[in-house]
């Protein structure tokens, strides 16, 4: 059984486009205007607003938290910030976590650098850190997202029913997991 502190060393993730590094308040600037984004509210569902304080304090905080791993996701070929990648809801006692990515942008998308963050997630996740279950959500509108699970593994579960109002209309949520015993697909 993996520990309750499990994170508390998390690791740099270097793959072929992206690289992951703890997320801490260095990346402020890009991470504002991320979460500035329009599309990025949509695609989180979030209709909160974030301020510079909040954030700053936000980011700053994540190395205290031993039971998730957030990191920074950078292209590798200039360090950019393209977003974050999550590891979050951890329990110890089911080896199971959460995962949820966002990307910070248009110029993020389509490249392939979603696709190979969650690969690398997964990998330290049902490898090195030995849990057994990674879950997700996604919305019924985000079929680039869920494309971009099923290339890493995850196998649909199930739909949660308008679990999301946006711009008056209701959406569901798709429910999604990979557990460490499935076949993973080629990179």
């Amino acid at each position: 059984m993996p520990s309750a502190d499990l994170f508390r060393d998390q690791p740099v993730l270097t793959g072929e486009l992206v690289r992951l590094e703890p997320l801490t308040e260095a990346v402020l600037e890009d991470y504002l205007l991320g979460l500035a984004e329009e599309e990025l509210g949509r695609l989180t569902g979030t209709h909160a607003q974030f301020d510079r304080a909040q954030t700053e304090q936000w980011l700053s905080s994540r190395a205290e938290q031993h039971d998730r791993a957030d990191w920074a996701v950078l292209r590798r070929s200039d360090g950019a910030f393209l977003g974050e990648a999550v590891l979050n809801d951890y329990d110890p006692d089911n080896a199971s976590v959460n995962y949820r990515i966002w990307l910070a942008g248009p110029h993020a998308y389509g490249n392939g650098y979603g696709t190979e963050a969650t690969r690398l997630v997964l990998d330290y996740a049902l490898g090195p850190a030995g849990l057994h279950r990674v879950s997700l959500g996604v919305f019924d509108f985000n079929p680039r997202a869920r494309r971009v699970y099923e290339k890493c593994g995850f196998q649909l579960e199930g739909r949660l029913r308008h679990v999301l109002r946006w711009e008056g209309k209701w959406h569901d949520e798709l429910v999604m997991s990979v557990l460490s015993t499935d076949p993973r697909p080629p990179s």
